[in-house]
Formats: C-alpha cells, sequence, structure tokens
C-alpha cells in the first residue's frame, strides 16, 4: 500500500490537495448554519456590549438547529472529501451551539440537539474520528486557496471558519499549517526508510545517513516556524479569545461529560476534548520513526523521572483517537516494520552520530515547545482579559494545573514528552 491509500498526498501531506468541496445541496441547511453563525454567536461569559446585542440573535440561530431535520448521510458514504467537510462543518456548529449556550452555572450540562449530535456521530465513525472539533477540522480541512491556479503552499492558503473572527485564530492555524507542510519532507524520509529493501548493505546504510543528516535540518526548520509564533500569535489574546472555543465536553471525575449528546447512546464514552496540537499526525510520524517511548515501555537511560513516571503516560495514543482513521493507520504502517531506525542506528556505528543529532534537534524543539506553552497558557492564566473578550474578572485565578487546548496538564505532558525524547538518545560508544 501506498500513502495515498490513508490519505496521505506525496505533496502535501496530510493536507488534502485541494480545499474540501462544499456539501451536496441536500445538506445545504449545515452549510448555511456555520456560514450565518459568523460574526452572529459569541461566547456565552461575553458581556461586551457587540455580544448582548447579538445574544437574541444567538438563540434564533441555535432554535433554528434544534427545529432541523435529523439527515441521513448515506448519500455521503464512501466519498471521503463530502464525509471530511461535513465533520468538519457539523463540528464547528457543535462548538459554536455549546459554547454560545448561557448556562446558570458550570454543573448545568449543554444539551447537544439530536439534529446535531445524531449526523455528527454518523460521520465521525465513518471516518473514524471524534465527534468533536479536531486538529483536523481547523487546520487541514478549513483553509482555500489565495490562488486555485497554484499549488497549496504556506503562502497560498488562508483560513476561512474563525470560532473567535481574530486574526490569532487564523495566524496559530497557520503557524500549524507551517508546521505541517514543512512536516511533508519529513514524511518523504520516513517512507523512504520504510520502503527499504535492506537496511543492512553498504547502499542502504549509506542512504539513511544522508536521509537523517537532512533530517536534522528539517528539525531545526521546524523548531524556527514554533519560535516565529511568538511574533504572530499574541499570548493574550491566543488565551481569552480563541482558547474557550477549542474546549471539549469537561469530564470530570466521577462526573458525566459536560455536553449532553440528545438521541446518542454511551455518548459519555466519546473522546470529546476539543483540538490540540498534540493531534498532528506529522509530529506523531516523527515520534514513530524515531521510536520515542512515550510510554516508557523500553528499559533506556537515563531513567525516566519521578514526574515523567507520574505524567499521563497515555496521552500520546488518546491524541491518536482524534486524528482521522485513515492517518491514524498510516502512522500504524510506518510504525510496523521490522527494525526501527533506532535499532538500525545501534547497530551501525556510523549512524549512530546522525540518529543522535536529530533527537537532540527534535529534544531542542520540545524545550522551544515548553517555553512557549508557559507563555502562551500558564502566564496567561492569570493575566487580566483583553477588552474585546467581553469577561468581567471577579477571582483571582490560579496558574496551577494549566492545562493546553486538548484538555490536558500541560508542563506535566510537555516535560514527559521532552524527558522521553531525551532517553531516546543512543549511548556514544
Amino acid at each position: 500500500m501506498t500513502p495515498q491509500d490513508f490519505d496521505v498526498d506525496s505533496l502535501t501531506g496530510f493536507f488534502p490537495p485541494k480545499p474540501l468541496p462544499k456539501l451536496p445541496a441536500n445538506f445545504s441547511i449545515w452549510e448555511e448554519a456555520l456560514s450565518s453563525a459568523r460574526g452572529t454567536i459569541y461566547l456565552a461569559n461575553n458581556q461586551s456590549a457587540e455580544a448582548l446585542a447579538k445574544r437574541s440573535a444567538g438563540e434564533r440561530w441555535r432554535a433554528t438547529i434544534r427545529q432541523w431535520p435529523i439527515l441521513d448521510i448515506a448519500p455521503l458514504r464512501g466519498e471521503l472529501r463530502y464525509l471530511q467537510r461535513a465533520h468538519k462543518v457539523l463540528a464547528f456548529i457543535l462548538h459554536y451551539y455549546a459554547h454560545s449556550v448561557v448556562r446558570p452555572d458550570e454543573s448545568t450540562p449543554v444539551h447537544i440537539p439530536r439534529s446535531l449530535a445524531i449526523p455528527l456521530v454518523a460521520v465521525s465513525k465513518e471516518l473514524a474520528i471524534a465527534p468533536v472539533l479536531t486538529f483536523a477540522d481547523v487546520v487541514l480541512w478549513n483553509w482555500e486557496f489565495n490562488d486555485p491556479t497554484r499549488p497549496l503552499t504556506i503562502d497560498n492558503l488562508h483560513y476561512v471558519d474563525l470560532l473567535s473572527g481574530s486574526q490569532t485564530e487564523e495566524a496559530f492555524y497557520t503557524s500549524s499549517a507551517a508546521v505541517e507542510l514543512k512536516g511533508v519532507e519529513m514524511l518523504q524520509i520516513i517512507e523512504s526508510f520504510v520502503n527499504l529493501a535492506s537496511v543492512t548493505d553498504a547502499s542502504s546504510i549509506s542512504k539513511i545517513q544522508r536521509d537523517l543528516v537532512q533530517l536534522k535540518t528539517i528539525v531545526e526548520e521546524l523548531t524556527e516556524i514554533f519560535l516565529s509564533i511568538r511574533e504572530a500569535v499574541d499570548p493574550r489574546n491566543f488565551y481569552w479569545l480563541c482558547r474557550p472555543w477549542w474546549v471539549g465536553a469537561e469530564t470530570k471525575a466521577n462526573s458525566p461529560p459536560s455536553w449532553v449528546f440528545e438521541g446518542v447512546p454511551n455518548y459519555a464514552s466519546f473522546d470529546l476534548a476539543g483540538p490540540s496540537a498534540g493531534q498532528s499526525s506529522v509530529m506523531h510520524a516523527l515520534d514513530i520513526f524515531l521510536d520515542v517511548d512515550h510510554k516508557l515501555n523500553h528499559s533506556r537511560q537515563p531513567a525516566p523521572s519521578d514526574a515523567h513516571k507520574k505524567a499521563d503516560r497515555g496521552f500520546m495514543e488518546r491524541m491518536r483517537r482524534y486524528m482521522p482513521g485513515l492517518h491514524r493507520e498510516y502512522l500504524q504502517r510506518i510504525g510496523d516494520v521490522p527494525r526501527t531506525v533506532r535499532q538500525v542506528a545501534e547497530a551501525n556505528p556510523s549512524l549512530r552520530e546522525p540518529y543522535n543529532a536529530v533527537v537532540a534537534g527534535l529534544k531542542h524543539l520540545r524545550d522551544v515547545h515548553m517555553r512557549i506553552a508557559c507563555l502562551y497558557v500558564i502566564n496567561q492564566a492569570n493575566s487580566t482579559p483583553p477588552p474585546s473578550a467581553g469577561i468581567v474578572v471577579t477571582e483571582t485565578r490560579s496558574t496551577e494545573g494549566a492545562r493546553g487546548t486538548g484538555g490536558n496538564h500541560v508542563a506535566s505532558l510537555l516535560k514527559a514528552g521532552r524527558d522521553a525524547t531525551r532517553r531516546t538518545m543512543l549511548p556514544e560508544n
């Protein structure tokens, strides 16, 4: 099988090579609802004059969704691009709906009407993806060409649907897209390794060595993209204007999810955390290729720290459940090699140094990611909301347990990921 069998394009990677087509006319109510949400729907806690003036229009919008017929998705089955479009449209509507409902208190769940919940879950099953907004929805399936006569590049796309309507949100998606598109070069190297007939002859060893040297450069370029986020994305706007829209159905210990999917059985078992950069298939591909042991399945030196042992070791695996099923299968494919590149490097002294250089580069990238997360999440948790957020702050907030956009503790997860990467280095002997 080839990457194309897993919806992985040789030139655009996990991006579709063209923007997704609009849904057929018999699904126009979905498209129209998403279009009309822009500029009409505001976060429930937004007390600005503009948001309050739109509140009645927002309720009419939600009432329209509650009155929808439950559309049968049968015409979409087998049509990958239409299914992806349907998921993107319905997941955006889900987050617009859930986060605009004014609740008497946080313990009161939001009821997602069956007219939205049932088709979203059905489409999600077809794609083997979580029935919630995901990284694929906001980054991979949410763009248009600037110039349709030219191929997809970071300079030839713009993002269409922005929950907050802010430039900060589009800048964040664009930065994420830059990582994905640079990662295409990485996928080509990984695919080359997977397809090697032998990993023991001199010619193959020489090719692996050259590819590892190139991969180190790619990882350094990815790190530069991470560093550039600070210039493009305003931290305070990111935290207060964008992140609240991405939050999924929060599930606390011994409590049901904060969203009730009407007409859908067993909804409490769904993955509903919302989108996260941790759902980026291209970064998972790099970890799998290098054999980074996030779950501590292997005995490696140095020994994991106590904090790493206590961290959520299943995080990366859980994030894969938010990926499109085909992309998840592709990751499984590149992991199912007879010998990993780490094992090959371990057996060949000439590969040890270039392999370790790539791992060191990835460890540095994760150091940078930690600093960015501190700036954008942990530090902002006690900041004052910008006036455009319309939020009245009534109490002091704590940075303890600050969570990422996927609902996970930021500091402990990123430290664990960095620790696992450091432990991937081969001993110098």
